[in-house]
């Protein structure tokens, strides 16, 4: 089985909100970014995340697609579009501290995201009689996977660069992950 998981394009954020659950438009230019984003048809099935700057992608490219919760970005929760500069010190600098456990109010730690992450990624393993699957989401879940397959420290997972509109692949054979590609 391949499976392939693609990030959706930039976003259009120019006051550099805070923003995960939060729809967050992609640039104007949104369309001129798709042109640039190579997507085969012939894929099993097709999960995107319900934020909308995933299913403008999906749409674009007239895919049959379902979308999961479980593959949104993380909950900020009260920090949501809010610009990071203007969240209060003394809930930002403990969240930087430790952005494992610690969680904007009313949102969720990586603890929590990491395990609705891998929930997913492991029924999507769980699936029989498929060999290509497209996911199309965030940078925080494509690291998340990354992170479950290759098993290094969560607090390492910002240290992969997860590009705009990029594909990673990942194959799976005889119960055998390896990843394929990052960013093609």
């Amino acid at each position: 089985m391949e499976i392939y998981l693609i990030r959706h394009t930039a976003v259009e954020n120019p006051d550099n909100l805070c923003y995960g659950f939060a729809e967050m438009s992609l640039r104007k230019n949104y369309v001129e970014d798709f042109k640039s984003i190579q997507i085969d048809s012939d894929f099993d099935f097709i999960i995107s995340s319900p934020s909308q700057r995933c299913q403008l992608l999906a749409k674009h490219f007239q895919l049959n697609y379902q979308t999961d919760e479980r593959i949104k970005e993380m909950n900020f929760g009260d920090w949501e579009m809010k610009k990071w500069t203007e969240i209060p010190e003394d809930e930002i600098t403990p969240w930087y501290e430790d952005f494992i456990n610690i969680k904007a109010t009313n949102g969720e730690n990586l603890l929590e995201m990491q395990n609705r992450v891998s929930e997913f990624w492991n029924e999507l393993l769980s699936k029989k009689n498929t060999n290509k699957i497209l996911l199309v989401t965030h940078a925080g879940v494509i690291r998340l996977i990354l992170q479950f397959i290759l098993k290094f420290p969560l607090e390492n997972m910002f240290n992969i660069q997860i590009d705009y509109g990029k594909q990673t692949i990942i194959s799976v054979n005889e119960g055998l992950i390896s990843i394929k590609n990052v960013n093609l």
